[in-house]
């Protein structure tokens, strides 16, 4: 079955529209969805290694447009919503203080988060809800989602062969590893 799925991953990776497919995926995990686009960027490369650059810009730019939209979510979903509820539980002074400690290190948790497998969604909406300033986390998520993107496109464009080859032969062992890191990365957010 993984077989099967990662064969029609890498057909799709060479379809005429999917980086269409790839901006999609990329603008909703930051806002809404649970799965990173790596999943289609990462067989995209393997694919057309030629176009390893383009793919990682499309998904930079889809995925800080998404993030935009989640701080969006965060900043005027919380005021009508989030507000009145704590007010009304007596903890809107908790939320205050929660606020606070997120905007002193907000550059840094936007920049850790857009870098590794830690759901972005979930720092674009504490964002927009804790007031970041826009500039700061937009300038962030480029920076971070750009990171994120451009050293895998680097290093599938380098090693692009040697490694669809390892992915191939060992595609099981490849699929638990990005699993874990996907659940690893729910876990940290349950805990939080």
């Amino acid at each position: 079955m993984i077989r099967a799925l990662y064969d029609w991953t890498i057909r799709l990776a060479d379809h005429p529209r999917a980086l269409w497919a790839l901006a999609f995926v990329a603008f909703i995990e930051s806002s809404v969805f649970p799965i990173p686009p790596d999943v289609l960027m990462i067989p995209m490369i393997l694919a057309r290694p030629s176009r390893a650059f383009v793919i990682a810009g499309v998904a930079l730019v889809a995925s800080v447009l998404g993030g935009l939209l989640g701080y969006a979510i965060g900043a005027f979903a919380f005021e009508e919503v989030g507000r009145p509820v704590l007010e009304t539980l007596g903890k809107s002074d908790a939320a205050e203080a929660f606020n606070t400690r997120f905007n002193d290190f907000g550059f840094w948790t936007v920049l850790i988060a857009g870098v590794t497998p830690f759901p972005f969604k979930v720092i674009t909406i504490m964002s927009g809800w804790t007031g970041m300033p826009l500039a700061t986390f937009t300038a962030t998520a480029i920076l971070a989602r750009g990171l994120r993107f451009f050293v895998v496109a680097v290093l599938l464009w380098r090693f692009g062969a040697p490694i669809r080859d390892f992915i191939e032969r060992r595609l099981g062992l490849v699929t638990t590893l990005f699993l874990l890191c996907l659940f690893g990365g729910f876990l940290i957010v349950r805990y939080l």
